[in-house]
């Protein structure tokens, strides 16, 4: 169902549920969103678990390094309860809280964003953001362009350092070798990257291109009842936490201090 989703309403709704989320500021809040968003993205949406973990594990590092920096060297406030010290280190249930909080957000931030990611094919998105969002056809296809491109210049890349070794002379062994490699590496990518985007912009020119934001599509991108379904699914996330962390007394509204 994500997948199918209109994709500028989904990039709309995360965004609204991104910019709620940063307004407050408590364990709670970006935890229940978190757990809601995971649900979310593998019963509505069809996304590689594999995957998923390997995209979403630098976050949960950098997380665990936000949360561990910010309990060693935490800024401690008058009245603070200080439930452990030792030595310089001193942690406090409030110290404890806010790390959890800015970890967890985070995570949360991670989860919405692979949402969308996931299950939302780019060249459908920039469809969408031309149809409904009057994104200029000019800017549109030159990011098309780039994107299909980047497989090709993958394996032009393959194919020069092949090239390379057979010739033996793909070998590094000094950092002043590795720099005339890259050299060599660099110059013809970048002549045929030129070759292809002046054949690009001929073939695109041959068929009428002029960048008219007043123009047919052939792939047409609508907003059904069910698009909008979705998005109140997706904001809802956001008021269920925020609920849940009232109920609980943790509702907190970030305030500039960590």
């Amino acid at each position: 169902m994500l997948n199918n989703m209109n994709p500028s309403l989904k990039a709309f709704s995360v965004l609204i549920g991104i910019i709620m989320l940063s307004v407050f500021f408590d364990p709670i809040t970006p935890l229940i969103s978190l757990i809601l968003t995971v649900a979310i993205t593998f019963v509505l949406g069809k996304v590689s678990l594999k995957r998923w973990i390997l995209l979403f594990s630098p976050f949960i590092f950098m997380s665990i390094v936000y949360v561990w920096s910010s309990l060693l060297f935490p800024r401690t406030y008058p009245g603070d309860n200080i439930i452990w010290q030792w030595q310089f280190i001193s942690i406090t249930s409030e110290g404890l809280l806010r790390s959890l909080a800015l970890g967890l957000r985070i995570l949360s931030f991670a989860s919405l964003s692979l949402l969308f990611v996931l299950t939302t094919n780019p060249i459908r998105f920039l469809h969408s953001l031309m149809q409904q969002c009057r994104l200029s056809p000019k800017l549109a296809y030159s990011i098309m362009a780039g994107y299909q491109f980047l497989p090709l210049i993958k394996e032009e890349f393959e194919i020069i350092r092949n090239a390379h070794r057979v010739r033996g002379a793909g070998r590094s062994r000094t950092i002043m070798d590795k720099i005339r490699q890259i050299k060599k590496y660099t110059i013809p990518l970048l002549a045929n990257g030129i070759r292809k985007a002046e054949r690009t912009a001929i073939a695109m020119e041959s068929k009428g291109f002029t960048g008219d934001k007043n123009r047919e599509y052939y792939h047409i991108i609508t907003i059904s009842k069910k698009d909008w379904l979705l998005s109140c699914v997706l904001v809802s996330i956001v008021f269920i936490s925020i609920t849940v962390s009232f109920l609980f007394g943790y509702l907190n509204f970030y305030n500039g201090q960590l």
